[in-house]
């Protein structure tokens, strides 16, 4: 369930587009396929989300993150279109009862209490710390922090832990796993905030919140969040094997506009002032570029601009 490296997302859409005779990647072109539901529980109602910081991380960076979980649930009909709720609103296409999201405790691990090298179990134990029930716990690595697979295999993942017993029994809950990788594989994991290591070269987009690592980091959680509700325990809405599924958003890789392709992030909006590119507009005011995401009623995937 590890979210795909930029490399791997060219290759997949490399492969999307030599089968097709348009040009256009994105929901109107030939990416037309089928999600199976495999019968396993899935994440619905009220979910709390858990922010673990681990490292340095400054507060105007924790705020980029904490304002995009925020507007996930972000009800204000006078909020700016197209919006980070609107976006999420085609995850509720998937299922009944609908899921909500909101953010909850945040958590701060800036001494590095487990050294700065991680494993996949230490960040499991990590995830531990946020909710025990009703939770989706996220795991953030600053820029100086090294774990198993990052930037070779992953640049983000989603799995399960389980906390002390709470009220003499332990629940398993899903949790996240993403780094910053400005510093170690921004070529990988940031695109297309950063020119990247392989495939077209074209020039990299200004980040809407002006931090490459912040704003890619908010792609990976947002496609990661897509598939932990989705697919929460390896059994839910995926397509292709289980050991490398394909997911609500992954299905949907390097796609964030109509008309994208293979090293084109598609038609985005531009802020006037800044010139950066963005889909999503959230609260305080915040931008946001997120992933396009698997619709399960036109069997495509679907972008807000």
């Amino acid at each position: 369930m590890a979210s795909s490296l930029v490399l791997q997302l060219f290759l997949f859409a490399s492969l999307l587009h030599s089968s097709s005779a348009s040009r256009t990647l994105s929901h109107s072109s030939s990416q037309n396929f089928k999600f199976q539901y495999h019968k396993g529980p899935l994440l619905s109602g009220p979910i709390s989300v858990h922010l673990i910081w681990y490292g340095k991380f400054s507060p105007s960076q924790r705020a980029i993150v904490s304002d995009f979980i925020t507007s996930l649930s972000s009800s204000n009909p006078s909020a700016t279109q197209p919006s980070v709720a609107a976006w999420w609103k085609t995850i509720q296409k998937f299922y009944n009862p609908k899921v909500s999201l909101s953010l909850a405790s945040q958590v701060l691990d800036d001494s590095y209490s487990m050294g700065k090298s991680l494993t996949t179990q230490q960040v499991a134990k990590l995830a531990s710390k946020g909710g025990q029930k009703d939770a989706i716990n996220v795991v953030l690595t600053a820029a100086d922090v090294a774990v198993d697979g990052f930037c070779s295999s992953q640049c983000g993942t989603h799995g399960t832990s389980v906390g002390a017993p709470l009220r003499g029994k332990k629940h398993k809950t899903a949790y996240i796993w993403v780094g910053n990788s400005q510093t170690q594989c921004p070529g990988q994991c940031t695109w297309p905030f950063h020119q990247p290591i392989y495939g077209p070269q074209n020039p990299p987009l200004v980040a809407p919140n002006n931090d490459v690592g912040l704003d890619g980091m908010v792609i990976n959680v947002a496609s990661l969040l897509a598939g932990t509700v989705t697919n929460p325990f390896g059994n839910g809405f995926f397509q292709g094997p289980k050991e490398a599924p394909l997911e609500a958003a992954s299905a949907c890789t390097g796609v964030y506009g109509k008309g994208a392709y293979p090293g084109y992030a598609g038609n985005l909006l531009v802020d006037s002032v800044t010139g950066a590119s963005y889909n999503a507009n959230g609260v305080n005011s915040r931008k946001y570029l997120l992933p396009a995401l698997y619709d399960p009623t036109t069997s495509s995937c679907s972008t807000l601009v």
